[in-house]
């Protein structure tokens, strides 16, 4: 899967983005409506109108999927869930009353967009990302979970685990895909080599090889990408804290992003995975897209264009 994850702009497409993502060679693009929790409120927020971005709503994410179809490019489906000031990882609630309301509300949204992926035709859906402590404390739920997705949508599933506990996830046999956001930290250098950076993802590499034999399932990275800022071969979400201010370092993505397809693009128990993050003609970024993960207009574009274009 050479994929791009296409940001939910707020209004409509000025015009048809997926020519520029089939020319940065990409086969699929993962669309992302998100729902909104609070850390101190168990509920999940999804709107079909009203504040959700356009590109977030029912009617955006049909548009979306049907031009990548027209245009031959294939669809994951990955509703997330974001958390204002915080992280999905770390969401948790005190009481099991708690829980099972925000689990009831979850479970309405994901299955809302698992009715949407079916009826249009999505090729592959996401049941979540990155929610460590929910997994850990209440694992009944996402099996339960899984079951009600597969009565709903007849396509291939993941989950999308986060980089350092994708071991721990109890529910892989359930699913089709073992999918994990590819943020490892690799080297802490401004600029680091292609070739060390290689070498850095070898004991990695080796790890995830052996965990898919072992449950005889491709892996995917459901998410993978580089600041174009100094230092993001390392931990990129730090980088992000203060990036208005970092030194801008296209070299830098271009060579992570080279190692990482150089590294995984020829294993056969490697699924591919989707770049983070594309702006559809550029609309939908924070302020600082020469800053941002996006390749468009970088060295990195021309990167991803030889190894997604093989």
């Amino acid at each position: 899967m050479n994929g791009l994850t296409l940001v939910a702009p707020p209004e409509p497409f000025s015009e048809n983005p997926m020519p520029a993502a089939k020319g940065a060679g990409a086969g699929w693009i993962a669309v992302v409506p998100y729902a909104f929790t609070r850390t101190e409120t168990p509920t999940v927020r999804y709107q079909e109108e009203g504040w959700q971005w356009w590109g977030e709503r029912p009617a955006g994410v049909r548009e979306t999927i049907r031009l990548a179809h027209e245009a031959g490019i294939r669809v994951m489906l990955k509703p997330q869930v974001y958390i204002p000031r915080s992280w999905t990882g770390t969401l948790r609630f005190d009481t099991d009353e708690q829980w099972a309301s925000w689990e009831a509300d979850y479970e309405r949204y994901i299955l809302r967009m698992a009715r949407l992926a079916d009826s249009t035709g999505v090729d592959l859906f996401c049941i979540g990302t990155e929610f460590r402590k929910s997994i850990e404390q209440r694992p009944q739920f996402w099996h339960a979970l899984i079951k009600k997705v597969r009565t709903t949508y007849s396509g291939k599933l993941t989950y999308s685990a986060n980089w350092d506990d994708w071991q721990h996830v109890p529910f892989w046999n359930d699913l089709d895909f073992i999918g994990l956001s590819g943020y490892f930290p690799l080297l802490e250098a401004d600029t680091p080599s292609v070739a060390a950076l290689k070498t850095a993802w070898q004991p990695i590499a080796q790890k995830l090889r052996d965990f898919s034999q072992q449950h005889s399932r491709p892996v995917l990275f459901t998410e993978f990408g580089y600041l174009s800022v100094n230092g993001s071969g390392w931990r990129n979400w730090e980088l992000e804290r203060d990036i208005k201010s970092r030194p801008i370092n296209e070299q830098a993505q271009a060579n992570c992003i080279e190692a990482l397809l150089a590294t995984y693009q020829a294993e056969n128990w490697w699924a591919g995975g989707f770049l983070w993050k594309w702006f559809p003609n550029m609309r939908g970024h924070e302020g600082y897209p020469e800053r941002d993960y996006t390749p468009q207009g970088k060295r990195a574009e021309a990167v991803l264009q030889k190894w997604y274009k093989q």
